[in-house]
């Protein structure tokens, strides 16, 4: 059984900073890799980015890369999303999500439930 839990997501002003973090409990950690996604309103699930197993490889959406880092700290059992300079299309639910593969697309096998980012002027 695989479970992801995330945390972080909240209210935060145009401009902010926030960071998401996800913590995967199952078999070893570093056996995962990682990756974020958001889903607007009525619409579907769209990458953000994703780690690879070391936190040596990371595949961020052209659209956010300027703004958007993820990370991983295997001691910690946990993955990272720093986001800045947040503006009111970032908010969205944010899923963690992991996979023991490192596909590009990435393609989760696991989901999280979702944490929900509002950026607000």
């Amino acid at each position: 059984q695989v479970q992801l839990d995330e945390s972080g997501g909240g209210s935060v002003q145009v401009g902010g900073s926030l960071r998401l973090s996800c913590v995967v409990h199952g078999r070893t950690f570093d056996d995962y890799t990682v990756g974020w996604f958001r889903q607007f309103p009525g619409k579907e699930r769209e990458f953000v980015a994703a780690v690879n197993w070391y936190g040596d490889k990371t595949n961020v959406a052209d659209s956010v890369k300027d703004r958007f880092t993820i990370s991983r700290a295997n001691a910690e059992n946990s993955v990272h999303l720093q986001i800045t300079s947040l503006k009111p299309e970032d908010t969205a639910v944010y899923y963690c999500a992991a996979n023991t593969r490192w596909d590009y697309p990435y393609r989760p096998r696991y989901w999280g439930q979702g944490t929900q980012v509002t950026v607000f002027s």
